[in-house]
């Protein structure tokens, strides 16, 4: 079962390492993690996805809310807002030219580079979307990926507080 956790913790050195760790020495797996500043700049959110069972995931939130600088552990619900960004260099011809960008125009991605051999494509939304996107551009060529990881938000007014 797929999961978001998000994790607010104090904006200091050595917190990401013992997140990370913790997964580590229980031999559990991250799917994404993602770390950025709040609008409190003494504090930062990590949102890590994992498909693990039930069982393994909330024993993964009960190690964490145990960290030490960890603020606020929290099980995202299935209907939050959830966006992902990719960048991708698909390999370009005069003959595939306009079926990438007709592919780009359809899944509302950006072309932000573009020569006469390669375009790099910015795709954002959710995961699904762009593993749908990649398997269009596969058979086109891709050349280089780079995916952000899910980053989360619960819909409404509830708020992730320390």
């Amino acid at each position: 079962m797929k999961s978001v956790i998000a994790i607010y913790v104090e904006n200091k050195y050595g917190v990401l390492a013992r997140v990370s760790g913790l997964f580590m020495r229980r031999g559990f797996n991250i799917d994404t993690l993602t770390v950025g500043a709040t609008h409190d700049p003494d504090y930062s959110r990590i949102t890590i996805t994992l498909d693990e069972d039930e069982h393994i995931r909330d024993q993964v939130i009960n190690q964490l809310k145990k960290l030490h600088n960890v603020k606020k552990v929290k099980l995202l619900p299935q209907t939050s807002v959830q966006r992902e960004l990719m960048l991708l260099k698909v390999k370009t011809t005069p003959e595939n030219r306009s079926e990438v960008l007709a592919a780009s125009e359809i899944y509302r991605a950006k072309i932000i580079d573009y020569n006469t051999s390669t375009m790099c494509i910015e795709v954002t939304g959710e995961s699904s979307k762009i593993d749908a996107f990649i398997e269009v551009m596969k058979p086109i060529g891709i050349i280089e990926m780079c995916r952000t990881g899910v980053v989360a938000l619960e819909r409404g007014a509830t708020i992730m507080e320390k």
